[in-house]
């Protein structure tokens, strides 16, 4: 027989084996097989905090099986794909089911070289403009917090989850209420992922960037990787949402791109500390630390945190030199002294000033290149406390809460980079925020900007069949408009590579 428990609570003394005892009272005989499919932290009553989980249980063992794909029946293309970011790598392990072999492409590094590059980064400010936080294997999010939790519902969301715990990220993302892998298991699962693809007949190019696409008859016939011309067939382009130069490309090759809107801000720091105890009252040590998620509507324009990265740092970002760029980055453990989010407000077209389907690249730039020359140039991001921030005052000091960035900070006043729509917005919303969540506007919390890479600036337009008015070209992913995270990156690969085999079935 086999159950499914939903709403079974245990207060966060109790342990998890438990659960599996509950479950032979309702099967009336010993549990052979045991899983939990939902967990998630009730902290609505700080005074009876729980944990609430759905589980599925049977009295005899599971029998695991993989996932069947129909293959193809005609010739396999030849399929480039251009970014090895989550859309890129979850493209091509469907691909492989599919019984095409792809060619991914990347700009950066490998995952391990990488990470080097983004460490000399942090520690003296010397930047690779190939291979950093945006660019390189793993995509953007392998350096943040790796948060798979989404506001899409994709029936392949639960794939993508599943497929992250079969490559080595910690069984409990497949069920959390919300999944994060951290950075730490991320690079593990990203270079996991490279393996299987080369293992089974997949390439993948490193230091290599896609500069030129040829077409004729409206159809896709060559791409141009580090200026060498290679036929193809198909081409997706998970490019991620900072590949500028190759939007710039993209654009005059005659691809259908649209301004998109976006968000910027800071990153706001707090003790991960005082955020916990804000939450779950004075048991919090006993509990994960906590996060948060902030919506204001104080003034025109909204903001809202995003990215929260619990006991984590406020990362370099930058992929262009001369401009500061900052995220939010995390490990499994959570178990740094700060908390941190972005803290954004939105930015409308009209904020653009330019109809250019670029003109949001544009705006992102000036705003990258205001903080860099405010805070004194080598990479030193601009801070300020909250209260000076509120009170129009330059700041001299800080107190408990200590920035995390590195190289270095340099006290800036935000009024000096961020257009008054922008800093108004900020304004209204912190005491806002405050008001939801006490000590969140406290005084002595750090901004730190500017936080320009929220999402992508553009949209390149595709139809229903996943292709641009160019036969065989894909957009696909955050870069091109289509995703919001890891994990709906992640599944629109997988639809990208889908709707690509289903020409060749």
């Amino acid at each position: 027989m086999k159950l499914t428990l939903n709403n079974l609570v245990l207060r966060t003394y109790q342990k998890e084996s438990s659960l599996v005892k509950l479950c032979e009272k309702k099967l009336h005989a010993p549990c052979r097989y045991f899983k939990i499919l939902k967990k998630s932290l009730d902290a609505r009553d700080k005074s009876d905090i729980r944990w609430v989980y759905s589980v599925e249980c049977s009295d005899r063992p599971e029998q695991k099986a993989e996932p069947v794909y129909e293959r193809i029946t005609k010739p396999a293309p030849k399929v480039v794909i251009a970014g090895a970011g989550p859309a890129g790598l979850f493209c091509a392990l469907r691909l492989i089911a599919h019984g095409i072999k792809p060619i991914i492409v990347e700009r950066g590094k490998a995952v391990e070289e990488r990470e080097k590059d983004v460490d000399v980064f942090r520690t003296t400010g010397v930047l690779n403009t190939e291979s950093n936080i945006q660019f390189g294997e793993g995509g953007a999010g392998t350096f943040s917090d790796g948060k798979l939790n989404t506001q899409t519902n994709s029936p392949l969301n639960r794939e993508v989850l599943d497929t992250f715990v079969k490559f080595g990220a910690p069984e409990e993302v497949g069920y959390l209420g919300k999944p994060h892998i951290g950075s730490d298991n991320l690079k593990k699962v990203v270079a996991n992922i490279r393996n299987y693809i080369l293992n089974n007949g997949g390439e993948v190019r490193f230091l290599s960037k896609l500069d030129g696409i040829e077409t004729k008859n409206g159809k896709l016939t060559a791409v141009k990787i580090n200026g060498v011309r290679e036929e193809a067939d198909e081409l997706v382009l998970a490019v991620g949402h900072s590949a500028r130069d190759t939007f710039e490309m993209l654009l005059g090759a005659g691809l259908p791109v649209e301004q998109k809107e976006f968000a910027v801000g800071v990153r706001i720091e707090h003790l991960q500390s005082a955020i916990s105890k804000a939450q779950f009252g004075s048991g919090y040590a006993a509990l994960p630390p906590a996060d948060y998620k902030l919506v204001s509507h104080a003034s025109e324009r909204a903001a809202f945190t995003f990215c929260m990265c619990p006991g984590g740092v406020v990362v370099p970002s930058a992929s262009e030199e001369g401009g500061v760029v900052v995220n939010g980055m995390s490990n499994f453990a959570r178990d740094g002294r700060n908390a941190n989010s972005a803290l954004v407000v939105q930015v409308k077209r009209e904020d653009f000033k330019s109809e250019h389907p670029l003109a949001g690249v544009a705006f992102q730039r000036e705003l990258e290149r205001a903080a860099y020359t405010a805070a004194g140039g080598k990479y030193a991001a601009p801070v300020q406390l909250a209260g000076d921030f509120l009170a129009d005052k330059e700041s001299y000091y800080f107190g408990e809460v200590k920035p995390t960035y590195a190289p270095n900070t340099a006290f800036v006043p935000m009024q000096a980079i961020f257009p008054k729509t922008i800093v108004s917005a900020l304004k209204c919303a912190l005491p806002d925020m405050n008001g939801k969540l006490a000590g969140f506007g406290a005084y002595e919390a750090v901004l730190t900007g500017v936080e320009s890479r929220t999402s992508s600036p553009i949209r390149i337009l595709r139809g229903d069949n996943f292709e641009t008015k160019i036969e065989g070209i894909y957009p696909c992913g955050e870069g091109c408009g289509y995703a919001g995270g890891i994990t709906s990156a992640a599944a629109d690969g997988l639809k990208t590579a889908i709707a690509i085999a289903k020409k060749y079935f």
